[in-house]
């Protein structure tokens, strides 16, 4: 069926006011992109926005309500066979479905993508350690580098090679949202710092779970940071492969998030009494080289 047309615009801005709400960073970089694919970019943010909250709020009464953890687990369920219904091409009176299914309409976003964001996502009810980095090397792919494959086919871009490139997008932003979040998700019981490499540095559980900084935490940080450096200079290999009217919303992106790491490094790695975030000022200094670089040049 074709949508409304106003029902549709507020289907959209209700996807560009959760994104402006919860995704600064990326809202900052989206309006240097043409106005269908910044459009079509707040639909995949706020489906991912959706199922993060959901999973979120199961992870926060698992242990007090098996009932209401039924509950969320029932709701990831319908959101599943809404997105399922969407692919069919069945109208959900939803304003994300809404979003989601003109988008649809525009660009080709295979379904097992979305799919297997929601099978990350639900990793975060069950799975509250990772053994090792392979095991969140996996995590990290599917909650963040499908939604950097997702958003490839609204940005456009010449040849396969650019897939790899936005894998590794996703995974240094993941992993750059693990070391800002280590408070927050100790304080849900999840610790995404692999268990072997705590043990590596001699840094316990009981110490993070105490927010103790010491020099152990961080040469483990510094060691993380690192490797999330390596993935953002991977990534940034593939931006020349992405269509010329995106390429300057990503460079931002990835310089941008990966400021926070700097962040990190200029608190003395304290990341426990204060959250370590980008202010705008700092964003805006990067705007005229990366202009010119992929705007211009």
């Amino acid at each position: 069926m074709n949508i409304d047309g106003i029902k549709l615009d507020i289907a959209y801005k209700h996807c560009r006011n959760i994104t402006k709400s919860f995704a600064k960073t990326f809202y900052f970089t989206s309006f240097f992109l043409p106005v269908d694919k910044r459009k079509s970019s707040y639909a995949v943010y706020a489906f991912c926005r959706y199922m993060d909250d959901l999973v979120d709020r199961g992870v926060v009464i698992h242990s007090k309500e098996t009932s209401e953890k039924e509950k969320i687990i029932n709701a990831i369920n319908t959101w599943k066979n809404d997105l399922r219904s969407v692919y069919n091409g069945d109208f959900i009176d939803n304003p994300i479905m809404i979003a989601w299914k003109d988008t649809l309409s525009k660009y080709h976003i295979p379904e097992k993508y979305p799919n297997e964001l929601i099978d990350g996502v639900n990793m975060d009810l069950t799975v509250k350690r990772y053994e090792n980095f392979d095991m969140l090397r996996e995590y990290c792919y599917k909650v963040a580098s499908v939604v950097g494959l997702m958003t490839i086919q609204i940005f456009g871009y010449a040849g396969t090679e650019a897939f790899k490139h936005a894998v590794d997008m996703g995974i240094a932003m993941q992993l750059t949202n693990i070391l800002r979040d280590i408070k927050e998700d100790s304080q849900r019981n999840r610790i995404y710092i692999p268990v072997n490499e705590l043990q590596e540095f001699g840094y316990s559980e009981e110490d993070l779970m105490n927010q103790k900084i010491n020099d152990n935490f961080k040469k483990l940080m510094k060691f993380q940071i690192q490797r999330a450096e390596e993935y953002y200079s991977k990534a940034d290999e593939g931006i020349r492969f992405i269509d010329k009217d995106s390429r300057l919303t990503v460079g931002l992106m990835s310089r941008n998030y990966r400021k926070i790491l700097l962040e990190i490094q200029s608190n003395n790695y304290d990341i426990f009494s204060k959250r370590n975030y980008v202010p705008l000022y700092k964003k805006l200094i990067n705007l005229p080289e990366l202009y010119f670089r992929y705007k211009i040049a």
